[in-house]
This record gives C-alpha cells, structure tokens and sequence, in this order.
C-alpha cells in the first residue's frame, strides 16, 4: 500500500483503536471505520479493516469468552448472518462514491442513533419483545459487510439487555468472531481481501494487538463517558468527510 507518512500514522493509530474496542471501550468502530475509509478508497478499506478486526476478535475471546451469555449470541447470529447475505448482494452492486456514500450515511446515522440511546431514560418494553433481536440481527449483519461499523447496533442491543459489564463483553466478543468469521468468504468473493490486503494486515496487526492489550488496561480505569464523547464527535467528522 503506498501510504505517505501521515496516512501511515492514521493507518496505525487506527489499529490500535480497533484493538482498544475490542478489549475495552466499545463504541470506537465508527472511529477506525472512518479513519481507514478516508486514507484509502471506501471499497477497499472494509477488506482490509476485516482481518485486523478478526485479530481483534480473538484476544478479545480469549479474555472474556468465560462471561458470554450463548442465548444472546444464537438469538442474533442467525439474522445477522441473513443480513451479511443481504449486503454483499449490495456490496457487489455499489461503485466507489456510492460505498463512500453509503459509509457516510451508516456512520452518521449510527452515531446519531447511539446518542439518542444514551439520551433515553430506562429501556422501553419493546426492546425485549420477539422483533428486537431479529431487526438488530439484521441491521447488523447489513452494516457489517457494507462498513465493518455494526459495533453500536450490539451495543444498543447488551445495554436493552442490561447485561453486566463482563458479560457484555464476553457476549459481544464471541459474537463479533463468529460473524466476522462468516461474512469473510463473502468479502473475498467480492475482490475486498487480497494477497496485497493481507499484506498490509500482518503490517497493522502489531498495533491491533498493542490496542487489545491497552483496552483490557484501560477497561473499569477511565471516564468512558469524556471518552466516547471525543470518539462520537471525531467519527462525526470523519463520516462527514465521507460525502466530499
């Protein structure tokens, strides 16, 4: 990849957030979302922001796979899976400027829609009933092939649950594995993960790995609030730049 100097250090300082989100503040894929999609083109960004995730996945599993709640998981794994089917139909379908279009508008939306749920007072009734699962499910697993950016769908989905904080990252942890172990065929058939993107990944993973171990630090030991608040604003940038 013929990165400049800066578009290295973004490169970088993305991975260590992907590794940070896995392990320790969710809540920061639409941050490395952005950021990768803006040093590279949009298309080929989610092949490559994929495998670093799956690293991700794995320290992350292996840290917390003790407090994952399996009913939560079957519950949504299926729908997202039918929706991974869904996106990649669309992926296949959508030209640069429409995937940079698209990446825009699903991390804006994501953002405003992770702050109206910060915003709310309690968990409507609704967020229990039969649809819920099934209509997260499916967002999510759409979201993740088009963007990699379905983190805030899961994590509106554990907080309706009010899930303990460590079975809410053992249970997001096992999930996210599982589904990006699945959709990553899909990715391939499409051209997104390639010999020179995989190349790119062992580049990045060190930092991917430095950003897991960071975030397991870092869990129970800052102010998640101030944190996501610099997060949300920075991806709000970041998604915006998506439409210039």
């Amino acid at each position: 990849m013929n990165f400049n100097a800066w578009e290295w250090f973004l490169a970088v300082l993305a991975s260590l957030l992907v590794g940070i989100a896995k392990t320790g503040i969710t809540g920061l894929s639409l941050l490395f979302v952005s950021i990768f999609a803006a040093i590279m083109p949009a298309k080929r960004s989610t092949g490559v922001v994929l495998p670093l995730l799956i690293v991700g996945d794995i320290v992350a599993v292996l840290s917390y796979r003790k407090h994952a709640h399996w009913g939560h998981v079957w519950r949504l794994f299926p729908w997202a899976a039918a929706g991974v089917v869904a996106g990649s139909f669309a992926v296949g379908r959508m030209d640069e400027r429409e995937t940079r279009i698209a990446i825009g508008v699903i991390v804006i939306g994501l953002t405003f829609l992770h702050l109206w749920r910060r915003m709310r007072q309690g968990v409507p009734q609704e967020e229990r009933s039969a649809w819920f699962a099934p209509l997260i499910g499916m967002l999510a697993g759409f979201t993740t092939i088009v963007s990699n950016a379905a983190g805030p769908l899961m994590v509106i989905y554990l907080l309706a649950m009010r899930l303990p904080k460590m079975e809410y990252m053992g249970t997001g942890a096992v999930f996210f594995l599982m589904l990006n172990l699945f959709k990553s065929p899909f990715m391939i058939a499409l051209g997104l993960i390639t010999p020179a993107s995989l190349v790119l990944n062992l580049e990045l993973a060190p930092a991917v790995i430095a950003g897991t171990l960071l975030g397991r630090w870092l869990l129970g030991r800052i102010n998640q609030r101030v944190f996501e608040n610099i997060a949300l604003a920075l991806t709000l940038v970041a998604g915006a730049r998506m439409f210039i």
